[in-house]
C-alpha cells in the first residue's frame, strides 16, 4: 500500500482555501498511484478553533467542505481531520474527529478519545470524549487510526485512565496512523520521537504521525511528520516550519518501511526558536493581509534582533524602524541603530522626543511638583515612544511589533501603552540570555548586528547612566530562576534550597506574580518554551504565593 503524508499549512476558518490545498493534495497522491492520503488533525477548519466551533454555521460549513472532499476520493482513500456532530443527546455537541474518506463518500469517522485539558489545550471545553475504538481498512490492511493525544497515555506517570491503542490492538492492526496538532516549543521534538517510538515497540507495529506545520497566533506548528518502523526507528521524517509531501511503501504484513527521508530536525535549540520564529511572523502577517512592521529601534540587543527577524521574514522593504531618542539616549545607541538599519536595509527615521517630553513635563509640574524623578518620568518616555509608532501604524498601516523579552515580560519591565505595545510580540517567550543566542546566531554568516549593540550592558536608558544591573540581578542568574519557577512550576521552598538565596527569590517571584496584570495586556507571544505567557499560563491577577 502506498501512503502519502501531507503535512500542510491551514488556515483556522478559511475553508475555501484549506479545502483547496487537500484537494491538490489528493489530486497529486492520485497522480503517485498512491492508495491513501493523510492529513492533519482538525485541518479542515485549522487548529485551534475555539469559540468558532460553538456557532453552528461553522460547523456545518466544516461538514460541507469533508463532503466536497469525499467526492474527490474516487480510486484513492483519504485521512481528514474534522469536528463531527454528537447524534447523541448526552455529552458535548462535537467530536474531534478523523474521517476515512474512500469511494466518493465518508466511510467512517473516528473520535478522538483522549482531550487534552492542560497548558495551551482546552479540547474538553468543546468536544465529546470517543468511547468506541476500532480499525479501519483499506485494501486488506487494518489500521488503528487515532488523534494526537490517543497516542500520548503512554508515559511512565499517565494522565489518563484508558488508553485506545489498548483496544485497538486487539483487532490486530497492521499499521497505526495518529494525525497530530502539536504545537511546537523547543522542547517538544525529541519528546514526540520518544512518544511515537514507545508505541512502536509496545504495540510492535509501525506508526504514521502526520502533524500540521504553521502558526495560529501565538501557536506554532513545527511539522516534522515522521513514519517509525516496527522497531521504533525513524525511517522518514518530513520537514521542519515547512509544507512537505511524502510517500512510502507499507509493505502488507511486514513492519518494515521503505522510501526516502526527507526532513531533518534544526540541529540546535537557538537554530529551532530563530526558525520558529520567522514562521510566527510570516504566518501572523500572511494570515491576517497584513504587509508591514514598525518597531522602535532603541540601540538595544532586543530591537536589534527583532527588526534582524522581520526583515528576514517580511523583507527589508515591508519593515520601517523608528529611532526616538531621548535626553537620556547615547550618541552610540542612535549610531549602533543607524548601522544596524543599514546593514539590514530597511527605512528608518529619527524622531527625537525631547521636545515632546519637555511638554509632558511642563504640562505636569504643577501636579508633580518638587517631587524627585522617578518610575513617572521613565514611563512618559517609553508612552511617547509607544504613540508614536501607534500613529505611524494608524497612517500608513503598519503592524507594530512589540520587542520586549520574557525576562523583562516576566518581573514587569516595561511600561504598559508605551514599550509593551503592539499588535504581536516576537521575543516575549525568548529570555534575554536567549536573545544574546539569536543575535549571535543571526550574525553566524555575517555580520549583521553590530557587535558593539551586543557587546554593551542592558539599559533603558531612561535616565541618566541607567544600566539594568542596578535593580535586577545578573541575568544568568535572574534567567535562571525564572526558567526553574515559570517552566519548571518550582515553588519558593524549592528554589531556596537549591541555588538562589532566599531574599533573591522573595524579591523576583513577587515582581512576578504582582506583575500578573500587565502580562494579561501584553499582545499575542509567539510560544516558543514549554510554558510560554498568555494562553498556556493562566494565573490569577489578585493572588499571592510567596514563601
Amino acid at each position: 500500500m502506498k501512503i502519502v503524508l501531507a503535512q500542510l499549512n491551514f488556515s483556522i476558518g478559511d475553508f475555501e482555501k484549506n479545502s483547496f490545498k487537500i484537494r491538490e493534495a489528493i489530486r497529486h497522491a492520485k497522480k503517485e498511484k498512491a492508495d491513501l492520503v493523510v492529513f492533519s488533525e482538525l485541518a479542515i477548519c485549522g487548529y485551534p478553533p475555539l469559540d468558532f466551533l460553538e456557532f453552528d454555521d461553522f460547523v456545518e460549513r466544516c461538514k460541507k467542505e469533508i463532503a466536497g472532499l469525499a467526492k474527490e476520493c474516487i480510486g484513492i482513500a483519504a485521512i481528514v481531520g474534522g469536528p463531527s456532530v454528537n447524534p447523541g443527546l448526552e455529552g458535548k455537541n462535537l467530536f474531534n474527529s478523523a474521517y476515512f474518506l474512500e469511494g466518493g463518500k465518508i466511510r467512517n469517522e473516528i473520535h478522538k478519545s483522549l482531550l487534552p485539558n492542560y497548558d495551551v489545550f482546552d479540547e474538553y471545553r468543546y468536544f465529546e470524549p470517543g468511547k468506541n475504538s476500532e480499525c479501519i481498512e483499506l485494501n486488506g490492511v487494518k489500521i488503528a487510526l487515532t488523534i494526537c493525544e490517543d497516542l500520548w497515555n503512554v508515559e511512565d506517570d499517565p494522565m489518563y485512565v484508558n488508553c485506545p491503542m489498548d483496544e485497538l490492538t486487539k483487532e490486530k492492526p497492521q499499521i497505526m496512523i495518529n494525525i497530530a496538532a502539536s504545537p511546537f516549543d523547543h522542547t517538544h521534538a525529541e519528546k514526540r520521537k520518544a512518544i511515537l517510538k514507545r508505541n512502536a515497540l509496545q504495540y510492535k507495529i509501525p506508526v504514521v504521525y502526520v502533524n500540521h506545520v504553521g502558526a495560529q497566533t501565538e501557536l506554532i506548528f513545527d511539522g516534522g511528520s515522521l513514519v517509525l518502523n516496527d522497531a521504533g526507528d525513524v525511517v522518514h521524517e518530513l520537514k521542519y516550519f515547512e509544507e512537505d509531501v511524502l510517500s512510502f511503501e507499507f509493505p502488507e504484513n511486514r513492519g518494515s518501511v521503505t522510501g526516502e527521508t526527507k526532513g531533518k530536525q534544526p540541529v540546535s535549540k537557538i537554530q529551532s526558536i530563530h526558525d520558529a520564529l520567522t514562521l510566527g511572523i510570516r504566518d501572523y502577517f500572511q494570515k491576517q493581509n497584513f504587509t508591514k512592521a514598525i518597531l522602535g529601534l532603541s540601540g538595544g540587543i532586543d530591537s536589534a534582533v527583532v527588526l534582524a527577524l522581520a526583515v528576514e521574514t517580511l523583507g527589508e522593504k515591508n519593515v520601517h524602524a523608528v529611532l526616538m531618542p531621548s535626553p537620556f539616549s547615547s550618541r552610540e545607541s542612535v549610531d549602533d541603530s543607524l548601522a544596524l538599519s543599514k546593514n539590514l536595509g530597511n527605512s528608518c527615521d529619527i524622531i527625537p522626543i525631547e521636545p515632546l517630553y519637555n511638554e509632558y513635563l511642563s504640562s505636569l509640574k504643577s501636579q508633580f511638583g518638587n517631587l524627585p524623578f522617578n518610575v513617572a518620568e521613565e514611563n512618559i518616555q517609553a508612552r511617547i515612544r509607544g504613540n508614536i509608532l501607534m500613529a505611524l501604524s494608524n497612517k500608513s498601516g503598519y503592524i507594530v511589533l512589540n520587542t520586549s523579552n520574557k525576562s523583562e515580560l516576566a518581573v514587569g519591565y516595561g511600561t504598559l501603552y508605551g514599550d509593551m505595545a503592539g499588535g504581536l510580540s516576537v521575543i516575549g517567550d525568548v529570555y534575554k540570555t536567549e536573545v544574546y543566542e539569536l543575535a549571535h546566531y543571526i550574525n553566524r554568516h555575517k555580520k549583521i548586528i553590530p557587535e558593539t549593540i551586543i557587546a554593551k550592558a542592558p539599559s533603558a536608558e531612561l535616565r541618566p547612566g541607567q544600566k539594568d544591573s542596578d535593580s535586577l540581578p545578573d541575568y544568568n542568574i535572574l534567567d535562571s530562576l525564572l526558567f526553574q519557577y515559570i517552566e519548571q512550576r518550582k515553588g519558593p521552598a524549592e528554589l531556596m534550597a537549591s541555588e538562589f538565596d532566599a531574599a533573591l527569590v522573595n524579591r523576583v517571584l513577587k515582581l512576578v506574580n504582582t506583575n500578573e496584570y500587565k502580562r494579561s495586556q501584553a499582545p499575542p507571544i509567539l510560544r516558543v518554551s514549554p510554558k510560554a505567557f498568555g494562553l498556556g499560563r493562566r494565573m490569577p491577577i489578585v493572588g499571592k504565593y510567596l514563601s
